[in-house]
This record gives structure tokens, C-alpha cells and sequence, in this order.
């Protein structure tokens, strides 16, 4: 048993993203030493803390099998996929429609100075 961190997942969060991390296994595989949830957790923890992958505390799973299986969930956008099911899901709680209807793109222009080049291509002045 590991210690809770405060980026694990309670019960109600992990039974709504649960489904984009079932797998079927080949008959006579191995079966997996960490469970998908372990992992994910520990992924949500380098994410939160800003930790490198080699410094999972210990209580995780190796950082090895945590990263290579982040690798392996972004390639397959399962990570995408919940975040769009997530939204979905916030969307409906406040009565909204599953679907944004509208988009704001913001930029901002900021004007430089008109002087360029670089200091070797400057004249020397005496």
C-alpha cells in the first residue's frame, strides 16, 4: 500500500476515465505487474510536481514503465480522448451544451524598436 498523494484520483474521477484505459491481454501473457490506474497516477504526479521521471518516489511504479506507458497513451491519444470526455461531462453538470458553440483566439501585438542589426554590423564611431 502507497501513500496518497494529492494528485490521486478518488474513486468518482477514476470510474469517469476508466474506460479509455482498458486493455485486453493476449491469452497466456504475463498479467501486468502495475495496474493502469497506478500508472496514470503517477503520471498526474510528474505532471502536477514538475519532478523529472527518474524521481517518482519509490511508491510508484518504476519510472521506466511509468514513462514508456505515457509515451504509448499520447501516441494513442487516449489522453485527447479524456480530456474531451471530461469537458463533455462539465459542460452537461453546468447546463450547457456538450459542444462549444463559439471560440475566442486572443494575441497581442507588441511594436519593437525600429533600430536593427546586430552591434558587428554598426559602424564604430569615434
Amino acid at each position: 500500500m502507497r501513500k496518497k498523494y494529492p494528485t490521486d484520483l478518488s474513486e468518482r474521477e477514476w470510474s469517469r476515465i476508466e474506460k479509455h484505459f482498458r486493455v485486453s491481454y493476449k491469452k497466456g501473457g504475463r498479467p501486468p505487474k502495475y495496474s493502469k490506474r497506478e500508472i496514470l497516477e503517477a503520471i498526474f504526479y510528474v505532471l502536477r510536481t514538475g519532478c523529472q521521471w527518474r524521481y517518482l518516489p519509490n511508491d510508484f511504479p518504476l519510472w521506466k514503465t511509468v514513462y514508456e506507458q505515457f509515451r504509448q497513451w499520447k501516441k494513442q491519444g487516449i489522453f485527447e480522448k479524456m480530456n474531451y470526455e471530461i469537458t463533455k461531462y462539465s459542460r452537461r453538470k453546468i447546463g450547457r451544451n456538450e459542444q462549444p458553440s463559439a471560440c475566442i483566439v486572443d494575441s497581442q501585438s507588441v511594436k519593437t524598436t525600429e533600430k536593427g542589426g546586430s552591434k558587428a554590423m554598426m559602424e564604430v564611431k569615434k
